[in-house]
């Protein structure tokens, strides 16, 4: 398990898997994945990174997707909520901004209403220019920014305020500039908001790792920095923040949630199916693959851990200025 540090906090995770024991066969034999997201972005890469690994595990024969963006998300985990009889199986993927967006009004839902099963990975962040761009490095951002607010737009694969805005907005603020200025063009998905900047409507790309990378490596952008505490040993050459004189480091997790009222049973059912292909050769291999951190959290404390959280961001959100 790897320890996993977000804004001035370290979290290690301890998990009792001993409380949520379930006999071997007893997994889902259908899985149904929510996205609330169009297609080519962190969610729905993550939700079909683990489909993969189960149906090419055979876990689960029977899997599904639906992609259902709108309203920040609010559009499928309201549907999960009003259709919860229907969806004993669906599986909805979120991360990060469902706390974030909660926090902001974006939608009325939290994390409370619905049943937090497990986390899988955790996503860095990362900017990310094109390859011809002037800007080199996080330091050559910064100065440009400072001189010229205005002359730097950035894409995210979030709504305004959520965190492709607020990381990039803090790095920008510990950097002595003022991160009120920004200029973010939101865009549905990371993948929509990486095309954002080839085609050169934006400067800048403040997005997960995962959602970057293979465009990186193929020569299409040039990742400037990502939100690691420390090389990663499967990408030692990617630029870290923090050794670029920014103090920041930052993990979004991704992990998945079901309806209220399912009963117990079918909760383990699912935590059982999540933990027993997280553990498997082929989802490590499709987790190192995307840049994503081991990061398996599940039940009583994943919910604890996503408390919080919400206090941690609550905070890091009212110091740019995000937040009252």
């Amino acid at each position: 398990m790897h320890k996993l540090v977000t804004y001035a906090l370290a979290l290690t995770f301890l998990i009792d898997f001993g409380s949520t024991a379930v006999a071997a066969d007893a997994g889902l034999d259908r899985v149904h994945f929510l996205i609330p997201a169009g297609p080519g972005g962190g969610w729905d890469g993550t939700a079909r990174g683990v489909g993969l690994a189960l149906s090419q595990t055979q876990l689960v024969s029977n899997i599904t997707y639906e992609n259902a963006a709108g309203g920040g998300g609010g559009r499928a985990i309201a549907k999960l909520i009003e259709t919860a009889d229907r969806q004993q199986n669906t599986l909805l993927i979120s991360s990060t901004p469902i706390i974030v967006r909660a926090l902001q009004g974006v939608f009325p839902q939290s994390f409370r209403d619905l049943v937090p099963i497990a986390a899988m990975i955790a996503d860095y962040s990362c900017f990310a220019v094109r390859a011809d761009s002037e800007i080199q490095n996080f330091s050559d951002l910064a100065k440009r920014y400072k001189t010229d607010p205005r002359s730097i737009v950035v894409a995210g694969g979030s709504v305004r305020g959520n965190t492709d805005h607020f990381v990039l907005a803090k790095a920008l603020q510990l950097a002595g500039a003022d991160p009120k200025q920004l200029v973010y063009l939101a865009y549905d998905g990371g993948g929509k908001a990486a095309a954002g900047l080839l085609s050169g409507e934006t400067q800048v790309l403040s997005t997960g790792l995962s959602e970057a990378l293979q465009m990186h490596q193929a020569g299409l952008l040039k990742i400037i920095a990502v939100t690691a505490p420390a090389p990663m040993p499967h990408l030692p050459d990617l630029p870290l923040l923090n050794t670029q004189g920014i103090d920041l480091v930052f993990a979004n997790w991704r992990g998945f949630f079901a309806a209220k009222g399912l009963g117990d049973a079918q909760y383990a059912r699912m935590r059982h199916t999540l933990r027993t292909v997280s553990e498997t050769a082929v989802f490590d291999d499709i987790r190192l693959r995307n840049g994503w951190a081991e990061n398996y959290l599940e039940g009583d404390a994943f919910y604890a851990f996503l408390t919080q959280q919400e206090a941690q961001i609550r905070s890091l959100m009212q110091s740019i200025g995000y937040l009252r």
